[in-house]
């Protein structure tokens, strides 16, 4: 049984899933926020809180943990050494996910993810 198991499955295969969520992450910790459809910004959400404990960690092992995650060594750097510093006294709630309109062309919900500060 999968209770309290639920997952953003996103309308794609588990490898698609993977890799959209790791690029959306990506990008996140690169500008700060991303503006996607309401459904992949719920999905990256989970990923960024996780990535972002794992960073206030600090450790070594914590470190390759997230380099394995994210795809390039200076979002890790950059997430280790400035974004957790504003970040560090907080006990969670690290984003936050605002509506916007919707999307131009096939109406989808969108919403924009970007770091509390």
């Amino acid at each position: 049984m999968r209770h309290l198991r639920k997952k953003h499955k996103l309308s794609l295969p588990a490898d698609q899933r993977k890799a959209v969520l790791r690029s959306l992450t990506n990008a996140f910790f690169k500008a700060g926020e991303i503006k996607t459809t309401l459904g992949r910004a719920k999905a990256v959400q989970g990923e960024v809180e996780r990535l972002i404990t794992l960073a206030k960690r600090g450790d070594m092992h914590a470190r390759r943990q997230a380099a394995a995650f994210l795809y390039e060594k200076d979002v890790v750097k950059k997430l280790f050494n400035e974004t957790v510093g504003n970040l560090k006294t907080r006990q969670g709630g690290y984003t936050r996910l605002v509506k916007a309109a919707p999307r131009r062309g096939d109406a989808a919900p969108t919403a924009i993810l970007q770091l509390v500060n």
